[in-house]
């Protein structure tokens, strides 16, 4: 599956900042959020900063974020560092974390002994095997897809570490493995123009 963004609308999309689980190495989808670290809380200013070297007219963007509070505190600290109201932002539910079912507040090893063959399955096909109660990466990029779609505006986009990846594959018609081999770096920007994908970082 590929991507492309509606003809002349630019998008801005990053992962939120560093959180504790991030920290503890945990599968953190939809059930578990934890709060952003003081990295994390750096990490969200820096997100402003870059947006505001790119762009120099931000306030001429639409604002939108998962709803998972760790995607709204990063949202909530990059339109504070813009100079602008911190609830001038929507949020989509089709932007949140891939589901993790009961794999959710988990470390590897932890997901790994609950049920090693399942483990082994989702390792072999991210794409098509969904973890117990949770998604696949089909799942997540149909709801990319939709939402996608449906962009009107030029727009900022508060999201998580694996719809980003997937987000940043769809675009570039990357295979699931390739998408999950991207990176999940925080404190990242990625720019959408004409359907190339940028990275804007220091």
């Amino acid at each position: 599956m590929s991507l492309s963004l509606p003809s002349g609308i630019d998008l801005y999309f990053c992962r939120h900042g560093e959180t504790d689980a991030n920290v503890q190495k945990r599968f953190q989808g939809l059930t578990t959020d934890t709060p952003l670290t003081s990295t994390g809380r750096e990490q969200s200013r820096s997100l402003a900063l870059l947006l505001t070297r790119d762009r120099p007219d931000p306030a001429s963007l639409c604002f939108v974020s998962s709803p998972l509070p760790r995607a709204r505190s990063t949202m909530e600290i990059v339109l504070r560092t813009l100079g602008l109201p911190t609830d001038r932002f929507t949020t989509d539910a089709r932007l949140q974390e891939i589901d993790l079912g009961i794999w959710d507040g988990l470390t590897d090893d932890e997901a790994r002994a609950l049920d090693p063959a399942m483990f082994e399955r989702r390792g072999n096909d991210k794409w098509d095997v969904r973890v117990p109660g949770g998604e696949n990466y089909a799942d997540v990029a149909k709801r990319a897809e939709s939402w996608i779609g449906g962009l009107a505006a030029d727009t900022f986009a508060v999201s998580h570490g694996a719809f980003t990846r997937i987000l940043r594959g769809l675009f570039s018609g990357m295979s699931w493995q390739e998408m999950s081999a991207l990176d999940e770096e925080q404190g990242v920007l990625f720019h959408v123009r004409d359907n190339c994908v940028t990275r804007l970082q220091f």
